[in-house]
């Protein structure tokens, strides 16, 4: 697809890289010359140096043959209006990163309608989102849900004492007692889709599906399942930090918020009157233990700067603190922590290239079993994808196990109605299922690409 990227920030950067990653043809637009010139030296991109609201601009980027148009510059305002005039002048599809605060659910949506955008993306809310889902089952490095949170996946990294440790897949369901799927494995650089003879090892990364409530009484026979995380400290007033305290106020979670802006915590304090909002330099120690770090179930960093995000959440996993969150948008960065022994490190900038990835895809599918929901897992080696099914000859009411799958291809949920089934090879699909399909083969635009 020709898809048109207005701001080449950090975000705007994440996005365009995940579409050349995904083979479109990518044009880049920035009022700055000096970005764009780098821009050009790494990717395979055309560049337009000018204001992306303006006509002129973008009918050089070729807006008139555009598929999508991503705006993703600095200010809310310039993105609103240069979905508008795309819109206008031939772009089917808009799409436009809405960060303030003021932009609530409700503005949002009625936002969305009043400019005809495709999607309206906030990073910092799914942020907060992704943060809060971990928060809810700690156990789990990363979890993602599909279906609306009928059915989720989670990963988990295996240690020596584990019950999943030596024993071949086929036999864990009894051993555990719980009805689950084993279906993405990391070992090493090495990502796959186990067969049912396959025997885990201390310190492989999994990937589980199961119903919620399933996942609960696995972790619980487990072993590892920790409590909720009942007392959460959040150091950096960021527009994160004020959606993900919301969320855990509204849930009953005790919080407290630490910053060294004054104005900002004055801020805070009228925004979120049932937290604890501290003002202080959140990175001197001496202060995160006087304000209780020993005593919290959660910590979750969210500073700007990488770096100090990782070291002070070492510095909490150090004083026991059950689960610690780094916010980390560079790649190398995140990486690096995961070596080092950080479980889990959340990116906005890559929930967001994956949220468009996503759309994309969905927008170019001529098929109609479109993707609704896509995943990168296990750092970027697999993908689950969630496809609407249609009534496809090839698919549909034809047990699983009778079915030429790819290789590295796994059917790994089916969704009917509000009921999530971890499939056998004697379950069938059917028109209006959702099905959840992980695969680490190459990229799957429909649900057909499953099939040999």
């Amino acid at each position: 697809m020709n898809i048109i990227v207005v701001g080449c920030g950090k975000i705007g950067t994440t996005v365009l890289e995940s579409l050349v990653e995904e083979g479109h043809n990518v044009t880049v637009v920035d009022i700055r010359p000096l970005p764009l010139t780098n821009i050009t030296n790494i990717y395979d991109v055309m560049t337009v140096c000018g204001n992306g609201a303006d006509c002129e601009t973008l009918a050089e980027a070729g807006v008139a043959d555009a598929d999508l148009v991503v705006a993703a510059t600095g200010s809310d305002e310039v993105n609103m209006l240069c979905c508008h005039v795309a819109k206008k002048m031939g772009a089917p599809n808009t799409v436009a990163r809405i960060r303030k605060t003021e932009f609530n659910d409700d503005s949002l949506v009625k936002m969305k309608e009043l400019l005809d955008l495709s999607l309206a993306i906030n990073p910092d809310r799914l942020a907060a989102l992704e943060i809060y889902h971990i928060l809810r089952l700690p156990a789990a490095v990363k979890l993602e849900t599909f279906a609306r949170g009928n059915f989720e996946m989670i990963e988990i990294k295996l240690k020596e004492d584990s019950p999943f440790v030596g024993t071949p897949l086929y036999a864990l369901r009894d051993k555990l007692k719980a009805t689950f799927l084993v279906c993405v494995v990391q070992r090493g650089d090495e990502v796959f889709i186990p067969g049912g003879d396959f025997v885990l090892q201390d310190g492989d990364r999994i990937g589980i599906t199961a119903k919620h409530r399933e996942l609960q009484k696995l972790l619980r026979n487990m072993g590892t399942k920790r409590k909720q995380a009942r007392k959460v400290m959040i150091l950096g007033g960021s527009r994160t930090a004020f959606y993900l305290a919301k969320r855990l106020l509204a849930a009953g979670t005790e919080v407290k918020i630490i910053d060294e802006d004054r104005e900002r915590c004055e801020a805070l304090c009228e925004l979120l009157p049932a937290a604890s909002i501290i003002c202080g330099d959140g990175t001197q120690q001496e202060l995160l233990l006087e304000e209780g770090l020993d005593s919290m179930d959660a910590f979750v960093s969210l500073t700007g700067l990488d770096e100090q995000n990782i070291l002070l959440a070492f510095f909490a996993a150090a004083h026991r603190v059950a689960k610690v969150i780094p916010k980390v948008n560079r790649k190398e960065q995140g990486s690096l922590a995961e070596q080092l022994g950080l479980e889990t490190v959340v990116s906005p900038r890559k929930i967001v290239a994956d949220m468009l990835a996503q759309h994309a895809r969905a927008l170019e599918n001529s098929m109609g079993s479109n993707v609704e929901t896509l995943y990168r897992l296990m750092d970027d080696g697999a993908e689950a994808l969630e496809f609407n099914v249609k009534d496809d000859p090839r698919l549909v009411n034809i047990p699983l196990k009778t079915m030429q799958l790819k290789r590295q291809v796994l059917v790994a949920g089916i969704i009917r109605g509000r009921e999530a089934v971890i499939p056998t090879g004697d379950d069938v699909i059917l028109p209006g299922d959702k099905v959840v399909v992980i695969t680490v083969a190459g990229r799957l635009n429909d649900l057909s690409d499953i099939l040999k």
